[in-house]
């Protein structure tokens, strides 16, 4: 007996991506699936877009809404959705035509997972230019402390969505994927790998990904170790452990960049302004 699966594809400013993300979707040899489409404001022409999927097949639905980050635009999807298990799938990222038929049967089978995913390769401009591969591991809560294992576009029951009060909105520099999942899995829920690929993730010099690593990573990390203390402390002294392998990185990386000839030469180069400064400053 199959299983309605609810897909749903945020889309801000990627209108020019959304037509594969979303034949990735038709291509499901899985056929029980309904498939939101959700324009975050988005300023480009994503309505237009969507509209031509909607008009193409009736599984396609669209929904319109102000602006209010990746969170907000996932909640409102989920919230008029019908199916009974979720997947989340961003505007330019794809999905193999296996995903469903491959995933949805671990969910059946299993009462003690909320979450499946799968192995992921990421590509530069189409799916021929592969540049990396991702293998996740881990069951339980505890594998998602320090390193998110969940790819975004994991299946999961909605009934769990509901249980954790949806994706936390204020969370709009990303990391709000490792934030839920962690606020399910500590829940006694499990999750588990299936492994092959079937994930691809577009990979952009210019990303939310990207823009989160580079700016906002400790501080995402800081609001998630805080909202879910009881964890964290649960587990303190491999916390510590870990918090404190960070910073000793952190430091060896700033003293190789000081002792760099590069760094040196710049330096040098940079005195006598410096002195001008001084000098000027005195005035």
């Amino acid at each position: 007996m199959n299983t309605l699966v609810s897909i749903i594809v945020p889309c801000y400013k990627q209108a020019h991506f959304l037509n594969d993300s979303l034949q990735s979707v038709l291509d499901q040899t899985y056929s029980d699936w309904e498939c939101i489409i959700v324009n975050d404001g988005s300023p480009d022409n994503t309505e237009s877009v969507a509209q031509q999927w909607c008009k193409k097949d009736n599984r396609f639905s669209y929904l319109y809404k102000e602006n209010g980050g990746l969170s907000s635009a996932r909640n409102a999807g989920i919230a008029i959705s019908k199916g009974e298990y979720i997947l989340p799938l961003d505007a330019d990222d794809s999905i193999d035509k296996d995903y469903l038929i491959q995933l949805v049967p671990e969910l059946q089978q299993d009462n003690s997972l909320a979450i499946v995913s799968c192995y992921s390769q990421f590509f530069e401009k189409d799916l021929k230019n592969i540049i990396y591969e991702l293998k996740p591991n881990g069951t339980t809560n505890h594998d998602l402390l320090y390193v998110n294992q969940l790819i975004a576009t994991s299946l999961y029951r909605k009934k769990c969505w509901e249980e954790v009060g949806g994706y936390d909105e204020s969370m709009k520099k990303g990391f709000e994927d490792w934030e839920f999942w962690l606020a399910i899995t500590k829940k006694a829920w499990h999750y588990k790998i299936v492994p092959e690929f079937l994930f691809y993730y577009r990979k952009s010099k210019k990303s939310m990904l990207v823009d989160t690593l580079n700016n906002h990573a400790e501080l995402n990390k800081e609001y998630i170790y805080k909202k879910h203390k009881e964890i964290y402390i649960q587990d303190f002294d491999n916390c510590m452990t870990v918090l404190f392998y960070w910073l000793k990185t952190h430091r060896t990386g700033e003293q190789k960049i000081k002792n760099s000839l590069e760094y040196k030469i710049a330096k040098a180069i940079c005195k006598p302004y410096r002195i001008i400064q001084k000098v000027l400053e005195k005035k």
